[in-house]
C-alpha cells in the first residue's frame, strides 16, 4: 500500500484531481486526463522515487495505477 500512496501523491502534483478519485483501476489518460507528454514526467518521477529504471516501451504499457504499483512490486522484490 505504501507505492500506492507514493504513486497517488506523484500523481497529484500533475493533474488536478481529488486523490480521492485516483484508485487502482483509474486510467491515466482516460480517468485523470494525463497526456502522453505528462505521463512521461511522472514515469520519470516515479524512477526517481523508487531509484529505478522504467523502460520507455513499458510506461507505455502502464495504463492504470493497478498496473504502475504491480509493475513496483515486481521490480523491487
Amino acid at each position: 500500500m505504501i507505492m500506492y500512496e507514493k504513486l497517488v501523491e506523484i500523481v497529484k502534483e500533475y493533474v488536478d484531481v481529488d486523490v480521492t478519485n485516483i484508485t487502482f483501476e483509474s486510467d491515466f489518460m482516460l480517468d485523470l486526463g494525463i497526456d502522453s507528454f505528462t505521463l512521461s514526467e511522472i514515469a520519470c518521477a516515479v524512477e526517481d522515487e523508487f531509484d529505478i529504471e522504467i523502460p520507455d516501451k513499458k510506461v507505455h504499457e502502464l495504463k492504470t495505477v493497478g498496473d504502475v504499483v504491480k509493475f513496483l512490486e515486481e521490480i523491487t522484490e
